[in-house]
């Protein structure tokens, strides 16, 4: 549980003020708040992110060029501020609106809502997409109670690329709420992650035991079971997604593999490489794989499968390119 860290209650204000120390020539802080935005604010729809910290990159590392144009942070594993989702939304708003974007928490909902009322109250209209794409967190019946875990990357990158070409907020909003009604993910867990201001772990597992589904706050997953290899583990994941999903021989989906803090390069690719593997087999075009560490828990052990199903225009968007210190995507088409 050892950090380098100083004041456990400082590490989210001490964070931004390190992000901002490395990349100030094209962001910077919003006053008063642990609030990102780039500095060159855009003349069209905002795209605006944000939640707890603990899960770095996201979502200070997906502010840049065509994803969100500012994140709201809040402490770790808790929402931002009203007041600091509001005033991001006011540092970028240039009358066309503003888009919120971000994973469908409890805490995240209330206050992101409660800035979309205040942000009214200055004139300023705002629209929200929710992601709720972790297929463990319920049924299909009620999916619109579901978590959103590493589906926020695609949904974030969707949003800057149709914000980029001026359509309205309500396109805007759309066509993001699209690429998150196509997305699906799953989880697993190995080991525990320990919140600084607490020093204790989030849960406790055994050494040879893996939860499959858990949420990347701790929360509880589906099933706890005995450590699998690799390729039986991925296979048992992509399950709960084709179960959930309608796919199709010669559908295309982006894919996304990521790591939830501790997990090596190594794991991620030997996950990716039998992911490919089952995808081919059922004749599911691959159309780009992204294999990283976007969504975490802290020092969380563990892995995540994101599918995203395509259609011409979701795929338009996806070909946009887009750029921050730890996302990037070259563009094609």
């Amino acid at each position: 549980m050892k950090k380098v860290i100083n004041n456990p209650e400082n590490v989210v204000n001490e964070m931004v003020e390190g992000f901002i120390a490395a990349f100030g020539n094209d962001y910077k802080k919003v006053h008063h708040t642990n609030g990102v935005v780039i500095k060159n604010k855009p003349n069209r729809v905002a795209v605006v992110t944000g939640g707890g910290s603990g899960h770095e990159p996201l979502f200070i590392g997906m502010v840049g060029e065509g994803l969100a144009d500012g994140a709201a942070i809040g402490n770790v594993f808790a929402a931002p501020t009203p007041n600091t989702v509001l005033e991001v939304t006011k540092e970028l708003d240039s009358g066309q609106g503003v888009l919120y974007v971000y994973g469908n928490y409890s805490g995240d909902v209330l206050n992101f809502d409660m800035a979309a009322e205040l942000a009214e109250l200055e004139d300023i209209t705002t629209k929200t997409v929710l992601v709720n794409d972790d297929v463990a967190s319920a049924t299909k019946e009620h999916a619109f109670d579901r978590r959103g875990i590493a589906g926020d990357i695609f949904a974030i990158k969707i949003a800057g690329a149709a914000a980029n070409d001026n359509l309205t907020l309500e396109e805007v909003a759309r066509i993001t709420q699209k690429a998150a009604n196509h997305t699906r993910s799953i989880g697993v867990a190995l080991s525990p992650s320990s919140i600084p201001s607490t020093g204790k772990y989030t849960f406790e597992i055994a050494d040879d035991e893996i939860e499959l589904g858990m949420g990347i706050h701790g929360e509880p997953g589906v099933k706890r079971t005995k450590l699998q290899t690799a390729d039986e583990l991925t296979a048992n994941m992509l399950d709960y997604i084709f179960d959930d999903i309608e796919l199709q021989e010669n559908d295309e989906v982006c894919v996304l593999v990521n790591g939830l803090g501790s997990t090596t390069l190594m794991e991620l690719f030997i996950v990716n490489r039998k992911v490919v593997e089952i995808l081919n087999e059922k004749g599911i075009s691959i159309y780009d794989t992204d294999v990283n560490s976007y969504c975490t828990t802290l020092e969380m052990a563990g892995v995540s499968i994101t599918l995203m199903k395509l259609d011409d225009e979701l795929k338009n968007y996806y070909d946009k390119p887009a750029y921050s210190p730890y996302y990037f995507k070259k563009g094609r088409g």
